[in-house]
């Protein structure tokens, strides 16, 4: 599989600055990078323009081209090229977005190509944020609160100016807790721990007991944070009506949703889920519990969410689903003769 990173954060968080380090470093000489942008960008003194489909082999080894929205069909030049011998088998692809830009839309194309059997796997959401100015963006631009709440990791940019504002770290935890968070000083960032390894699934559920009580975080722009939890094993038919009901109900409101379960037919495997908006990842299955805790663990970041009525529609799954085993089983069989 070919892991695909999606680069995202608000005008002049440093998104640029961190690809440009990236694309110097050796170990990801063999990545193919696109960038989701209006107007002319600096990327290792190449100015790429947007509105041509060019791809240009940096002197990294890197592939690079612009694109002005049609990510899919764009993925879908590169893998062509690839599989033709065309353009240097790259290892990785790499999506920088535009700063003003919804990353939503940008996940659900790569999670359709991946859908399609391309080889492709949608590997982490990378977000940057600026120390100095994040809290204003996050106050004023629906959009910058988007970008953190799709984030598996958070890169916290200018650190060396002033620190992290205590302030700034607290809302990033509330609009998407458990992410991990990495300061950037003078610039200065392991991009290998940022890009090359896959999503952690112990860190994406280290919610905290308090987080979990609260169950529900409200914001001024109404994005909420809601964390569901089943101690007992769940069927997986279950999770399968839940996502259905959720892709109904929610649809573009539900910014992010990821899942470790604890599925009844496999307990010893948790199953890992991942969506956006009312697009999901097939089941991940690991080979191991992270730890000790075994319980499921969902959690929702979207905007408008209802604990109550997510555990009601749960409730009423489980109800129906006993209903359906208890007739099955008194259900008489018919012998042939």
């Amino acid at each position: 599989m070919i892991p695909v990173t999606v680069l995202t954060g608000f005008l002049g968080s440093g998104k640029t600055t961190l690809l440009a380090r990236l694309l110097k470093s050796p170990e990801f000489a063999r990545t193919a990078v696109i960038i989701n942008e209006f107007g002319e960008v600096g990327i290792d003194h190449d100015l790429l323009e947007a509105g041509e489909e060019s791809f240009v082999q940096l002197e990294t080894g890197c592939l690079c081209c612009a694109s002005r929205g049609d990510v899919e069909a764009t993925i879908a030049q590169f893998l062509a090229r690839r599989e033709r011998g065309a353009v240097p088998p790259f290892e990785r692809i790499v999506i920088e977005t535009s700063g003003l830009a919804d990353p939503a839309p940008i996940l659900n194309a790569v999670m359709r190509e991946a859908a399609r059997g391309t080889g492709i796997e949608l590997c982490n959401v990378v977000t940057t944020v600026d120390c100095v100015t994040g809290l204003d963006a996050l106050a004023r631009e629906p959009q910058s609160v988007r970008q953190v709440a799709v984030a598996d990791r958070l890169v916290l940019t200018k650190a060396d100016i002033g620190g992290v504002p205590p302030a700034l770290r607290a809302h990033l935890a509330a609009i998407n807790p458990g992410t991990p968070a990495t300061e950037a000083q003078f610039g200065d960032v392991d991009v290998a721990r940022l890009f090359n390894a896959a999503r952690d699934p112990a860190a994406s559920f280290e919610i905290s007991s308090r987080d979990a009580a609260r169950r529900v975080h409200a914001h001024h722009n109404d994005i909420q944070c809601i964390v569901i939890r089943r101690e007992q094993p769940v069927p997986a038919l279950l999770i399968t009506l839940l996502l259905e009901a959720l892709a109904d109900h929610c649809g573009a409101e539900l910014l992010r949703l990821k899942g470790l379960l604890y599925i009844k037919e496999r307990p010893e495997h948790p199953a890992v889920i991942h969506g956006v908006q009312h697009v999901f990842h097939a089941p991940k299955w690991l080979d191991r519990w992270p730890s000790g805790d075994r319980s499921t663990r969902l959690v929702l970041i979207g905007r408008g969410l209802s604990a109550p009525w997510i555990e009601c529609v749960m409730a009423a799954l489980e109800t129906e689903l006993v209903e359906i085993a208890a007739t099955n089983r008194s259900r008489p069989v018919a012998i042939e003769n």
